[in-house]
């Protein structure tokens, strides 16, 4: 019995906040402009309806799989990459859209060279691994070392330093959320070169492995010795783990050879011109590079192509709203999002005509409703936005100060934002690995995509009140 009230009285304040965060909502934006966002809904109907069941039905699925099956990998720096993005603009071109403009910028190529990870002691295995980007080479005769196992940099700091020097360390945190377990992967070789290591590697940042690698960026520090670092299996991880606990010597000998320079490659900008406030911005992005294991059908060619179909589904549907809606294709997101920077500061003057901007890079599953970033009254309007979307259920609204990537860089700014909330409980399954494909898309749940993020843009766009700063 006790257990059922306290029940009922977590459902009853769970309920009543709810119900305080309606009334605040409904004071902040009045009935004239609920009942506005409201009356879209023929709107909304009539996009998802053209999406989903008519025309455009199967198209966002088609042309990324053409897409993905011309160029594969598009690592940031390559010629493959700058194929893509001129191949972009004349897929734009052919729908009859023409304002297109694209800026350069510089950029990394980190090239991935020979990658071999071998266990010598207590027995020869052979390991699957993958290098992480700009991670340095080993020299050519390559590290063969002892192993200690860290879950966690406290556990690493609590070492001494002579218990690290001349080894080379491996984390191995269990998969808890990208944010929390990322660290690892991209601040493992700063923390175990402080402390004397000669080379890193972490367990595959990923709930599920079939003895799969996931690589992914990492940064040096210009004050710490450069070591090689790599990831490897969830399988191997756990292998090298036993061993570790049960006092065995281990010994692994780890080759990784790579390059680095840097390369021009393009920001690319599609605006569909509003009919009242063209200066005012909603914009609509994705990132066009991708890893070079995996075609990046996934990470990021679904979030691309969904925020490629807006302008032209509004167009085909002869739908004009009174801001401008931008399409962005980022460019060099996966080595440190630096197209977005980029854009950022070449268009730091005009961030006061940013009116909302939002970013599609955590899959393009079945589309839930958007994780916002803004004030309450931006919420509140977002959130009206989005019971437009009952139908199939995507009204959902998640807090969060940084959704996105490449957008956090602008949202970070004060510009109010969003990302894409979908049902990707299998997104990190096949994130930054080989099994990144057209296999892991499926193609109704890309129409739901492409139509909700078409009908957001649109409505946010079209609206009469700027969302608030």
């Amino acid at each position: 019995m006790k257990v059922l009230v306290l029940l009922l009285a977590v459902i009853s304040l769970s309920s009543a906040k709810v119900l305080q965060e309606d009334e605040v909502c409904k004071v902040l934006l009045g009935d004239d402009l609920i009942a506005e966002i409201a009356s879209y809904e023929s709107a909304v109907k009539e996009i998802l309806k053209y999406v989903t069941e008519g025309e455009f039905k199967s198209k966002t699925y088609n042309e990324l799989a053409k897409f993905v099956d011309k160029f594969g990998a598009r690592p940031s720096g390559s010629e493959v990459l700058e194929q893509s993005i001129d191949y972009m603009i004349q897929l734009t071109h052919d729908e009859d859209i023409h304002d297109i403009t694209t800026e350069e910028l510089e950029v990394p190529k980190w090239t991935r060279g020979e990658e071999e990870l071998t266990m010598l002691e207590p027995r020869v295995k052979d390991m699957a691994l993958l290098g992480l980007g700009r991670s340095v080479s080993t020299p050519p005769e390559g590290i063969t070392a002892e192993v200690i196992v860290v879950n966690s940099f406290a556990e690493l700091y609590s070492l001494p330093n002579s218990d690290v020097e001349g080894k080379i360390v491996l984390y191995d945190p269990i998969f808890t959320n990208y944010g929390e377990t990322n660290q690892y992967r991209s601040q493992g070789a700063v923390q175990a070169a402080a402390k004397g290591a000669v080379a890193s590697l972490v367990r595959s940042i990923t709930p599920f492995s079939i003895n799969s690698p996931h690589t992914g960026s990492q940064s040096y520090d210009e004050k710490v010795p450069k070591i090689p670092t790599a990831a490897i299996t969830l399988e191997d991880a756990d292998l090298l783990r036993r061993m570790y606990s049960r006092g065995e010597k281990i010994v692994l000998s780890l080759k990784m050879f790579s390059t680095y320079e840097t390369k021009v490659s393009r920001n690319t900008l599609i605006d569909y011109k509003g009919t009242e406030k063209p200066e005012k911005l909603v914009i609509v992005s994705g990132h066009i590079d991708s890893w070079d294991v995996g075609q990046g059908a996934m990470d990021d060619g679904g979030g691309l192509f969904i925020s490629w179909a807006v302008p032209v589904i509004l167009q085909r549907l002869n739908l004009k709203p009174r801001r401008t809606i931008r399409s962005i294709f980022w460019t060099a997101e996966e080595l440190g999002l630096t197209g977005a920077y980029a854009y950022e500061e070449k268009h730091r003057n005009e961030a006061e005509n940013i009116n909302f901007i939002m970013e599609s890079d955590e899959g393009t599953f079945a589309p839930l409703g958007l994780v916002v970033a803004g004030n309450t009254e931006a919420r509140c309007i977002i959130k009206e936005v989005l019971k437009l979307f009952k139908s199939i259920n995507a009204s959902t609204l998640i807090e969060d100060e940084s959704p996105g990537s490449d957008i956090t860089v602008i949202i970070k700014k004060g510009v109010p934002g969003a990302s894409l909330y979908n049902d990707n409980d299998k997104y990190f399954w096949f994130h930054h690995t080989e099994g990144d494909t057209m296999n892991v898309e499926n193609e109704h749940e890309l129409d739901l995509g492409a139509a909700f993020w078409t009908a957001a843009a649109y409505v946010i766009a079209d609206i009469t009140k700027d969302i608030p700063r």
